[in-house]
């Protein structure tokens, strides 16, 4: 007895590990007990939790059964019991299954089940298959038994039966008799539950065995199993199943199907890869077929598994696809197929990034005749169809059918329909059903019937999947007999997902059964958010409401979609419902064919439905009328407009639906683009969105834009739109996924306008959604991200505006129930800012990495090696690196990196660390699902003494918070665990983590409490780190669990340990900071409280600074009852106020002042601090109230450098308080300070008035901080106290004069913080406050430029606020008038136009004051206003030029009209007679801040005459005027007047001038697709072109109608000549184009408008079309070629040298780098440049030299000189190289003063120039070209030599050698002999004679005779010159004199002169026709050099034509009219015509 009373003393847990049995027996008994009456999270079950295993592993049979019962008891009693599961399960397998004891084997499986039931399922089984390898048969067939009970209790849902299916086919082969059998019983369990696939699962069995498991299989019942245990959280479905065991399982309910489970998941997988043959690649690309066949037939076994290992399948699928595409043995090609079929089937989804490959190759294919191959290719098409979607292959899908094998094309349908089949109406969108539809359709009349039956079948199984509804409208114009083919083929077909009937069938019986089949997956969810009150006391009650609610939500849901679609009308039901509806007449009218018929029929029917009732209204019929022929394609834009119009009628006024919707978006996204229509059609489209839906009409509407049309103008407008629909309506009411990818392609598409608009869009988006938007644009080029980077940081800090328009909602008689607040949530508009962004989480895509997680990686990260387990970090962080956002779907991954945390290699854990944070950010909120396995390890790793070590973990442990929240960390004793451990490092840095992050949860698990004790122990730790953080996170676990409950919980301490601990508690209680508000509560009230709290209000404490919730501590005082009489007046003025708006409209309300309790604790909290430091603060007051100091240039530093925010916002942020907190605090005293920043505005009164005294006391540190204390106005503006308002503005006064008075000039950033808000305010309501606004600006123009401030007055007519535009105009006016026209920034134009903009505005005021401020231009600068405006509509044209006559300002003599005395004299007439009809000027019109009007045009008065006449105009003032009387005739004559003839004046009719929108129109017109078109607005630009007056206006338009002709040229030259109806038409296209482009050239002004890029693509244009060899099949083809070729003479002569030679280099450049571009081409790209440096002497001063020297450097820098070396012909960089050398010779040393805009350093250009100079220096004489002097020679009187010849230079050696290359080559002999003949006479002392030692004897012969042979020709030439000189007509050819004239020893020939006769016939407007012949100068084929005398000094003109038309066309010109010709020429030149 003695022992006995010796144990039971013991503790309990003591007892029950003692070492007698009998001890342990009495302690399990106890314990049985005490765990029954303990609560369930006490803290007394944590005591058993290290000792419950040994309960089970008892070595006494009889102590271990009663131990059994006492963990049965804590399992059931503690909520800490899963912690345990895993060694009660490992101690049961082993210690109690193979017991003899049935009881104890009995309790040892119930235990493992009640750990199933504890959500432990996986730790269980994984126990238990541990068991199956044990070495005792008899705990292998108990293992097994608990197998099959778990499943059976359980079911296959919760049991994972992959594992165990494995593993069965061993336990077959078993030797003990007895596993066997539970083997079978096993297996047979698992057929109860998964029914038939099983069997290929046990294929691997002996026969036997599978016929004893046949015959039990047949034996099971039909019936399904049900679950009969259940789970912890599956409580809902035990009281269900009990209830129905309750009424003897009657119950009605429906039989639960079998779980579906995928026989895939039950295979073991193939590893194929592995299985290659190493020399497989090489042999299946061999020559023999016999290799290649017999490698794939290896490779077809194992391709074929039915489960193949995932892995790196790219290069087999690769080698696979190019046998299949390119081999040409069929055998090889049909086993290919099978392998590709094999592959997809064993992969499935892991198949996908190859399918789409893939199927186009096998679509290709197709072609192939052997039906062998052809049925393999259709079973691997269907195999790899099942791995990807029917979106991603439509590309290649839509391409095959267009195929022209009809086999393809059949086949092709074939698999859409097969592939159809497979789809449902979720996988079939619109986006992708419309297109194939409409393809489809297209071939249902193909000529192949295989084709058309393909097709038909394709076209009916879609029908099947989406409904007859959805098809219909693609459909609906067939005819009837393969309308009803498609229909039959529908209704015979079987879907693969179970489809049968038809939707339209039942659809009452259908409507129904949707809530139940919608609410049946929701069952399993429902108990776990169900109360469990609840529950206990009515649960069936509580079932059957909750299914009552959900159908309730389910129906109305249907009920609204139902009315937001509509059956579609066919179009007899539109001919027959329109006949009911209106009257005949109107009908005829709508169809009518003239366009006046229809405007009236559209005008009738507005008004008729305008004056019906909403129920009346049949919008779809209506809508569908607008859309018949020709509908929305009617040429006329007013009918089409009308139909707009009359749909956004209906959309308003009727029931419009999204059917009625679909009918007409096409057509109107067709006509956004169009100026005309663009304005009606987005108001219709909005209309439509508030109808139906913003998310359904903006998708549908984008869709259609990227989808259907190619319009690049309808694109962006389009984009244009739905950016200002976001702003209108709101975010919520779009699902931004649906549009992301179509954002992402008009970002890159080619269009400018597109690009911009998209990115506008992506801007307002940004202001929704934030930083994380930017995710999902980084794979973007980073040219593109930059712009996108750009927009972002425009919109940063601007708050998205409040939405305005919605979806309509029904009248209040529609609606049955109450739940409007439900149903309507999704369009609910109230929202400031347009409602919550979506979580980006949702929108990025995400990788499945699991198949990268291979069993090798894993392997890896377990092995003993440490370098090796490193090896295996890095490739998973390789993984991640690659795959920036993944799923949570880690396959092993997880349990393998945690015990790399607690590796004893220190690099490893942090690198393992860092992963860990790499998956957090990557996998998201989803990475909850891993906190259990890796967070506890990330704790642990504080333990570590390395600071880096704890510091990646501290890292890690905040990117799984941010993601997943604090309480998974506390939940399940996580936290508590960890911190029990005695590290003080690791409780230093928990403790210091916890203190950040606790502060931002309003709740936290309660199991939080179990950490206190140890919060209490390191109060008291030896550590003082550990003791500074325990204290620092102290007060937030009081915040969470109260502080009554901290001190409740000291009473289990020590009493000396209590008492410290409750020193501390209280001394930190008052430290405690506020609870932050729910985050759902925050959201909703975010707007209403920051309107309540000041802006300025003092910062929140450090405690809730972290908060990501934070509480409003204060708020501004109660105002008084007079301040809320008048917040009415504000509150409407705010409407109106300008954007960025105040931050509140009126004061705050009462309900804003902080509580009792809260201000009691406030002043608790500062009562000690005020004690202890008055004494200081009274000190520090005596000083002045603001401080000297030089912290302001350290701030504007901060501000260059971006390391403070910008002082930009809309309304003041609270961290923009907080930083100019920071910034003015060591500027101005403690009293001061606090009134600056306090939440009372009589504080900021006193604060101002403080400010103003120490303006005049402390002048130099008011300037110092001059930046902050401006900034601290700003904020005063958005206060709504009209006091403080007037007291600042009153203060800035005095401020800016003594700014004045010390000639201070203000910084940019004092301007920038401060003006732009200061101009805000002169939009105020009050007079009073403008008015002292206004003397501010003026003040403020004598420390700031007057032009700077221009910019920023000009921003503010950006605002909404009227009042605030006006005064904004004014003000403009007023510093024009002051400063004059250049004040105006950032030019004039620019500014005028700004403010031309205002006329058109709704206000009246501003337009007045608008006109005003233009009147006051117009005084300066005279008519040139009307240039300086832009373009005008009439209306604000006719309203500025009436303003201007009745302002009697004239223009100021500094700035005189520039016009001719004609119309001088003209305008003089004009003005006489308006100023007989000035109207009466109104005060009112002039400016307010405008300087006193002058009385200089006022005679004799100072009052305003404004019906005086302007005397001085009319020439009346002068004292001699002559007023004579005219003379009366005698009367005696009077009979002789009557009888003369009265000679009429003639009057000259004068064409009207053209208007910009005529001009523009007539421009467009040109690249019209109609020749005749076309050519009309040719001839009428033309004459506009030939009248002087009429062409000035096209001034502005240069470039366009350059650009349009261009265009014409292009197609012309493309498509008309490749068109035999239109090709006869080309010769009359290219001759006008010529004739307008030679108008446009002659004239100088309109010539040097031509931009370089679009000079550059006309040459490009003029040249193409030149070397267009088809033209010369033509009769008038030569004339053409002679025509461009005088055009191009024409274009390089007048048009601006520097753009000219600029777009000539742009053109070499990119033709030189084309190597398949044509070398004629590039030729006549250089003669037009050597032309050009011909002429350089003369236009030197006319080029932008830095501009050339540009190009020139972008040239060699793409093309560098050491490229040419590889090149056979470098003649483009000698040409390069000539025009460098030119500009050397001729600016000599100061062309290197023009290098400013290259900044390369190596550029060769400035190498190459530098060289020249140099040379020229050192050079006396030389070979000297292009107007250089010429070459002349010192002579020396020593020299003797001067006989000899001179050796040739470098520069003369390389011309002659290209001579002799030329000579050499047989096509240019004669040029080269000619060319060496020139040569010879320019240089007479060159010595030739090298060149020729090199050549044979006979070339040197030959080259003599050629010499003597040419001279001879000269010779007769100059003869026959001599005889001709008498004609002297080489004076009259002006384009051969532009082109350098007649070489003086050549005769004119025939065709010479009959160019000239042309020119002359030309010019006297006579018909040349036939007679018209080409330049005959014959074409260089010689290369230039780089001083080339044949080319550019020759007199011979460059031609750019072909040789060989000038070559035909002077062979067939006789040479016998020479005479008569000169004859002619002679007449022409006297008399000017000829007869």
């Amino acid at each position: 007895m003695a022992d006995e009373s010796e144990w039971i003393k013991l503790p309990l847990d003591d007892r029950c590990i003692h070492k007698v049995w009998k001890a342990r027996l009495h302690g399990y008994t106890e314990a049985i007990k005490y765990f029954g009456t303990l609560d369930s999270k006490s803290s007394e079950f944590s005591k058993f939790l290290g000792i419950i295993k040994k309960f089970v592993v008892d070595t006494n049979a009889v102590a271990q059964e009663k131990g059994l019962d006492a963990v049965l008891a804590f399992l059931h009693n503690a909520a800490s019991a899963h912690k345990t599961s895993a060694e009660v399960s490992s101690g049961v397998v082993l210690k109690c299954l193979n017991s003899s004891r049935t009881k104890t084997k009995e309790k040892g499986i119930e235990i493992l089940m009640v750990c199933i039931e504890l959500e432990k399922q996986e730790v269980v089984v994984e126990e238990v298959m541990k068991g199956l390898t044990n070495k005792q048969p008899k705990i292998v067939a108990a293992c097994v038994l608990v197998l099959r009970t778990a499943i059976g209790n359980f079911g296959s849902k919760i049991i994972s039966l992959k594992p165990i299916v494995k593993s069965l086919p061993k336990l077959f082969e078993h030797s003990d008799k007895n596993v066997r059998e539970e083997a079978k019983q096993l297996a047979v369990e698992i057929y109860r539950w998964i029914g038939a696939v099983f069997k290929p699962s046990l294929q691997n069995i002996k026969p036997v065995q599978m016929k004893e498991l046949e015959e039990e299989f047949e034996k099971i019942p039909n019936k399904a199993p049900k679950q009969i245990r259940f789970l912890k959280s599956q409580q809902a479905e035990k009281e269900k199943f009990e209830e129905a065991a309750g009424d003897n399982g009657e119950s009605e309910e429906e039989e639960e199907a079998r779980p579906e489970v995928d026989p895939f998941e039950l295979l073991p997988a193939v590893d194929v890869l592995s299985k290659l043959p190493k020399d497989f690649f090489e042999s299946i690309e061999a020559k023999k077929w016999q290799t290649r066949k017999e490698v794939l037939d290896n490779l077809l076994p194992l391709a074929t598994s039915p489960k193949i290992e995932p892995g790196d399948f790219a290069e087999l699928v690769r080698v696979l696809k190019k046998v299949l595409s390119k081999d040409t043995n069929v055998m090889i090609v049909t086993v290919a197929a099978k392998c590709l079929c094999g592959l997809a089937i064993g992969l499935r989804k892991k198949f996908n990034p190859f399918a789409v490959a893939c199927v186009g190759a096998i679509l290709e294919k197709f072609k192939e005749k052997k039906v062998m191959v052809v049925a393999a290719l259709r079973d691997a098409i269907d195999a790899i169809f099942l791995t990807t979607t029917l979106q991603s292959i439509i590309e290649d899908v839509l391409a095959a059918l267009d195929s022209k094998n009809p086999s393809v094309r059949s086949e092709t349908a074939t698999f859409l329909a097969r592939a159809i089949r497979h789809c449902t109406q979720a996988t079939l969108p619109k986006s992708v059903l419309k297109p194939l539809s409409v393809a489809l359709v297209k071939k249902i009349g193909d000529t192949s019937p295989e084709v058309r039956d393909a097709v038909a079948l394709s076209l009916g199984t879609a029908m099947k999947v989406v409904g007859e509804k959805h098809l219909m409208p693609f459909i609906s114009d067939l005819d009837k007999i393969k309308q009803d083919k498609i229909k039959e083929c529908c209704e015979n077909v079987e879907l693969a997902t179970g489809g049968g009937k038809k939707k339209k069938e039942k659809p009452a019986a259908k409507e129904p059964t949707k809530p139940a089949a919608a609410a049946a997956p929701a069952k399993s969810a429902g108990p776990s958010k169900a109360k469990p009150a609840k529950a206990k006391t009515r649960p069936a009650s509580a079932s059957s409401a909750g299914k009552a609610t959900k159908s309730k939500k389910k129906t109305k849901a249907s009920e609204e979609s139902e009315k937001k679609m509509e059956p579609a009308y066919s179009p007899e039901d539109v001919d027959e419902k329109a006949a009911d509806a209106l009257p005949a007449s109107m009908l005829q009218q709508l169809a009518h064919a003239n366009w006046k018929e229809r405007l009236a029929g559209m005008e009738e029917l507005t008004t008729k439905i305008h004056n019906m009732e909403k129920k009346d209204i049949d919008c779809q019929l209506y809508v569908r009328l607008t859309a018949k022929k020709p509908g929305y394609k009617d040429a006329n834009f007013q009918v089409l407009k009308a139909k707009f119009a009359l749909i956004g009628i209906l959309a308003e006024k009727g029931k419009f639906s999204r059917t009625s919707a679909g009918v007409c978006i096409g057509g109107i996204v067709e006509k956004i683009g169009d100026i005309k229509q663009s304005a009606t059609a987005k108001e219709t489209m909005t209309s439509m969105a508030e109808a139906c839906g913003l998310q359904f009409v903006a998708l549908e509407a984008i869709s259609y834009a990227f989808d259907s049309q190619k319009n690049p103008k309808n694109q962006s407008e389009t984009i244009n739109w739905f950016t200002q629909a976001i702003q209108e309506f709101g975010f919520t009411a779009i699902k931004v996924k649906n549009f992301i990818s179509y954002i992402k392609k008009a970002l890159v598409a080619t269009n400018p306008a597109i690009r911009t608009s998209a990115i506008s869009t992506v801007g307002v988006m940004y202001m929704y959604m934030g930083a994380p938007l930017r995710m999902l644009f980084e794979d973007e080029k980073p040219a593109l991200l930059a712009q996108i980077d750009a927009e972002f940081q425009k919109v940063t800090g601007t708050s998205p505006p409040a939405p305005f328009r919605g979806v309509k909602k029904e009248e209040k008689t529609d609606d049955v129930d109450g739940d409007d607040g439900e149903d309507d949530g999704d369009e609910d508009v109230g929202d400031v800012g347009g409602g919550a962004a979506p979580s980006i989480q949702d929108l990025v895509p995400r990788v499945d990495i699991s198949d990268q997680i291979t069993s090798a990686l894993i392997e890896e990260l377990g092995d003993s090696k440490w370098k090796v387990r490193g090896q295996g970090l890095e490739r998973v962080q390789t993984i991640l690196n690659g795959n920036k956002f993944i799923t949570s779907n880690l396959g092993e991954l997880p349990t393998a990196l945690k015990p790399r945390l607690s590796d004893t290699n220190k690099i490893l854990s942090t690198n393992t660390a860092n992963i860990c944070t790499q998956l957090a950010h990557a996998i998201g909120p989803a990475v909850k699902v891993h906190v259990r396995t890796l967070v506890p390890g990330l704790l642990m790793l504080n333990c570590d003494s390395k600071a880096s070590v704890r510091a990646a973990s501290i890292t890690a442990l905040s990117a799984w918070e941010e993601q997943v929240g604090l309480a998974p960390f506390i939940e399940d004793e996580m936290l508590n665990t960890v911190l029990a451990k005695e590290s003080p490092f690791l409780r230093m840095e928990v403790f210091g983590w916890l203190e950040e992050k606790l502060a931002k949860y309003h709740t936290l698990p309660s199991d939080l409490a179990l950490s206190v004790p140890i919060l209490y122990a390191a109060l008291e730790d030896r550590n003082p780190d550990v003791r500074k953080k325990a204290q620092g996170v102290l007060p937030l676990f009081m915040m969470h669990i109260s502080y009554e409950k901290c001190v409740k919980m000291t009473n289990k301490l020590k009493p000396s340990s209590k008492t410290q601990v409750m020193q501390i508690l209280e001394k930190q209680r008052p430290n405690i900071p506020a609870k932050p508000e729910k985050p759902g509560k925050a959201k909703k009230t975010k707007a209403a409280e920051e309107k309540k709290r000041p802006k300025t209000a003092p910062a929140k404490t450090e405690s809730s600074s972290t908060d990501t919730s934070p509480v409003e501590t204060t708020t501004a005082p109660t105002t008084t009852t007079k301040k809320k009489s008048a917040s009415k007046p504000k509150a409407e003025a705010s409407s109106n106020q300008p954007d960025p708006p105040p931050a509140a409209a009126a004061p705050p309300p009462a309900s804003a002042v902080p509580p009792p309790a809260a201000t009691n604790k406030k002043s608790k909290l500062t009562k000690g601090k005020a004690t202890k430091s008055s004494k200081k603060q009274e000190e520090e007051d005596v000083g002045p109230p603001v401080i000297l100091n030089n912290l302001k240039d350290k701030r504007f530093r901060d501000e260059d450098n971006l390391k403070v925010l910008k002082w930009n916002f809309n309304v003041p942020r609270d961290e923009i308080i907080d930083q100019l907190r920071e910034q003015m605090q060591p500027c101005v005293n403690s009293s001061l300070f606090t009134s600056l920043f306090h939440a009372d505005f009589k504080h900021h009164i006193t604060a101002i008035a403080t400010l103003k005294e120490a303006v005049s006391s402390c002048k130099e540190a008011s300037i110092g901080a001059l930046d902050i204390i401006l900034k601290w106005v700003t904020l005063r503006f958005f206060d709504t106290n009209t006091t403080v308002n007037i007291k600042a503005l009153e203060f800035l006064q005095v401020l800016f004069n003594m700014l004045a008075e010390e000639d201070y000039s203000m910084h940019d950033y004092e301007a920038y913080a401060f003006l732009p808000y200061l101009i805000l305010k002169i939009g105020e309501n009050k007079e009073n406050i403008r008015k002292m606004v206004r003397n501010c600006i003026k003040t403020i123009t004598k420390i700031y430029p007057a032009s700077k401030i221009f910019q920023f007055i000009i921003d503010g007519l950006k605002s909404k606020n009227a009042r605030q535009r006006t005064e904004c105009l004014d003000e403009l006016g007023t510093l024009i008038d002051l400063y004059g026209i250049n004040v105006c920034q950032p030019s004039p134009p620019k500014a005028l136009k700004d403010i031309a903009v205002q006329i058109s505005d709704r206000d009246n005021s501003v337009r007045s004051a608008a006109l005003n401020t233009l009147v006051q231009a117009y005084a300066i600068v005279g008519e040139g206003i009307y240039k300086m405006v832009g373009r005008l509509n009439e209306k604000d044209v006719s309203l500025l030029e009436e303003r201007i006559k009745r302002s009697s300002k004239k223009v100021k003599s500094a700035a005189p009209p520039k016009t001719a005395p004609s119309q001088e004299s003209k305008l003089t007439k004009q003005d006489v007679k308006k100023s007989s009809l000035q109207a009466p000027s109104n005060g009112s019109d002039r400016p307010s801040t405008a300087p006193s009007q002058t009385s200089s045009n006022i005679r004799n008065s100072n009052v305003p005459q404004v019906f005086k006449l302007d005397l001085d105009g009319l020439g009346l003032n002068d004292g001699d005027s002559n007023d004579n009387i005219p003379q009366l005739e005698d009367m005696d004559h009077v009979q002789d007047l009557l009888t003369d003839a009265v000679k009429l004046p003639e009057r000259r009719l004068q064409k009207p001038n053209l208007t910009v929108a005529q001009l523009d129109f007539i421009i467009s017109q040109i690249a019209s697709n109609d020749i005749a078109i076309s050519l009309q607005s040719l001839k009428q630009l033309d004459e506009a072109l030939q009248d002087s007056d009429r062409c000035k206006v096209l001034t502005d338009h240069v470039d366009q109608l350059v650009v349009t002709t261009s265009l014409q040229l292009r197609m012309a030259f493309s498509k008309y000549m490749s068109d035999e109806n239109t090709s006869k038409d080309v010769i009359r296209m290219y001759r006008c184009l010529v004739a307008l482009l030679m108008s446009l050239f002659q004239n100088r002004m309109l010539a040097t408008k031509a931009s370089k890029d679009v000079l550059c693509d006309l040459v490009n244009g003029l040249i193409t079309v030149l070397i267009d060899n088809r033209l010369e099949s033509f009769e008038e083809g030569p004339q053409v070629i002679r025509s461009i070729n005088m055009l191009m003479v024409k274009v390089l002569d007048q048009s601006d040298p520097t753009n000219s030679m600029c777009a000539l280099l742009k053109l070499l450049q990119e033709y030189v780098a084309q190597e398949s571009s044509s070398q004629k081409f590039v030729q006549l790209i250089m003669k037009c440049l050597w032309r050009m440096v011909r002429s350089m002497p003369e236009i030197i001063h006319d080029i932008n030299i830095e501009r050339l020297l540009l190009s020139l450097h972008v040239f060699l820098k793409a093309f560098p000189s050491a490229v040419w070396k590889e090149r056979t012909n470098d003649t483009p960089l000698r040409t390069i190289k000539t025009i460098l050398h030119s500009l050397a010779k001729i600016l000599g040393a100061k062309v290197l003063n023009n290098l400013v805009l290259i900044n390369d350093k190596n550029s060769e250009v400035e190498l190459y120039l530098k060289k020249i100079v140099k040379n020229n220096r050192k050079s006396v004489g030389g070979d000297h070209i292009n107007g250089s002097v010429q070459e002349t020679r010192s002579h020396s009187s020593s020299s003797s030599k001067l006989a000899s010849p001179r050796r040739a230079s470098a520069r003369t050696n390389d011309i002659l050698a290209e001579i002799f290359k030329r000579i050499g080559s047989k096509e240019n002999t004669r040029e080269g002999l000619a060319e060496l003949f020139d040569f010879k006479c320019k240089y007479p002392d060159v010595d030739i004679e090298p060149f020729l030692k090199k050549t044979s004897p006979f070339f040197q012969s030959y080259i003599e005779r050629g010499l003597k042979n040419i001279a001879t020709e000269r010779e007769k030439a100059q003869s026959e010159k001599q005889r001709s000189k008498e004609n002297n007509v080489t004076s009259v050819d002006s384009i051969s004199s532009s082109e350098g004239g007649t070489p003086a020893n050549q005769d004119v020939s025939t065709s010479q002169l009959r160019d000239r006769l042309k020119v002359l016939r030309a010019r006297c407007g006579l018909d040349n026709g036939s007679e018209a012949v080409q330049e005959s100068a014959p074409v260089k084929q010689g290369k230039p050099e780089l001083v080339s005398s044949s080319s550019i000094e020759s007199d011979t003109p460059i031609t750019l034509g072909s040789s060989s038309s000038t070559s035909s066309t002077q062979a067939q010109v006789p040479n016998t009219n020479v005479d008569d010709l000169r004859k002619r020429l002679e007449r022409i030149k006297k008399g000017g015509s000829i007869n």
